[in-house]
């Protein structure tokens, strides 16, 4: 029913009268800059200055639309992530900054393996960093996406506190059609919340330097209490029908391994029952796949709130590792 109303408001916003394509002189813009001078001092004319060079992007409301997470089977997804390139690019990563992730690990508790694999899930180690001006993605969202629009607006906040702090030209700040930035992806919140300096420049720049987004997402994950030493996840078989009273659709774990092994779900023996734990189907190539994930697996679903890209990034580090 989510997917249905925002293919509708996609199909509606489309047809949008190009007087209102853009974001110069609209009422709920205005409001907005209002809200930025009386609440943060920023300056009105600067404000219109930069809403009036916004641009609106239909490619970015159809790709919110159709997000991968919700269309794809684990085993699509899977064959996008977690590909020989880019394991044999994330080996070449971690050998390219093998000193500053380890020193992150030592730091934050967070497996150098972990680092590197959501650096690579996102941006390819850098290399796709976005193509969309921040801006316009985020004025897109805020002002012509309503499903979402709250959220967004919220980032477009932090963003130009963001900007301010950081002294960035707004207009030339590049990211995804979500307006996450950098090597690691954040969106301006958790720009501003996470991200730190980490080769001690007096500057928190995840956006071009890969040591400090390194140790930015060392801090996230740790942060969102990331356990030092504990396992992700692991794949298991089940006995009979009594697992299907223990699969749990939700990203936290509810459940005990006592409990899923109590309902026919295969447990190593040399594992703590009292873990907390959830029972994950996959649509595998070859058919149903069943993992046990872990709080570890939950922490990485706060990076990005889908079980198929925790997976993802779990099985990309567990090849790096290798």
């Amino acid at each position: 029913m989510k997917y249905f109303f925002s293919r509708v408001w996609v199909l509606c916003l489309c047809c949008v009268p190009l007087a209102w394509a853009d974001y110069d002189r609209r009422p709920e813009v205005e409001a907005f800059i209002g809200e930025m001078v009386e609440e943060h001092g920023f300056s009105q004319e600067e404000l219109s200055g930069l809403f009036a060079k916004a641009r609106r992007k239909d490619s970015i409301l159809e790709a919110i639309s159709r997000p991968a997470e919700k269309r794809l089977e684990w085993y699509e997804y899977r064959n996008i992530f977690v590909t020989e390139q880019r394991i044999r690019k994330g080996k070449e990563f971690i050998r390219n900054h093998r000193e500053v992730l380890e020193r992150a690990e030592q730091r934050f508790g967070v497996p150098v393996h972990i680092i590197a694999s959501v650096i690579g899930v996102e941006t390819r180690y850098g290399q796709h960093k976005g193509g969309y001006r921040v801006v316009d993605a985020l004025s897109t969202l805020a002002f012509d996406y309503p499903p979402r629009s709250k959220f967004f607006r919220g980032e477009l906040k932090e963003l130009l506190l963001l900007s301010r702090e950081q002294g960035f030209k707004p207009l030339e700040l590049m990211g995804s059609y979500a307006g996450a930035m950098g090597y690691g992806q954040f969106i301006p919140s958790s720009y501003r919340h996470y991200a730190i300096d980490f080769d001690g420049d007096g500057v928190a720049d995840i956006l071009n330097n890969v040591v400090d987004a390194i140790g930015s997402v060392a801090n996230y994950f740790a942060r969102h209490k990331w356990e030092e030493g504990q396992d992700v996840a692991f794949k298991t078989d089940v006995d009979g029908d009594a697992y299907k009273n223990v699969v749990n659709t939700a990203l936290k774990p509810d459940q005990t391994l006592k409990s899923l092994a109590e309902n026919g779900v295969k447990i190593p023996g040399d594992m703590g029952l009292d873990q907390v734990a959830k029972l994950q189907p996959l649509q595998g190539k070859d058919g149903t796949e069943y993992w046990v994930t872990l709080h570890n697996f939950y922490v990485i679903t706060r990076y990005n709130h889908s079980h198929l890209y925790a997976m993802a990034v779990f099985q990309l580090a567990e090849a790096l590792r290798e």
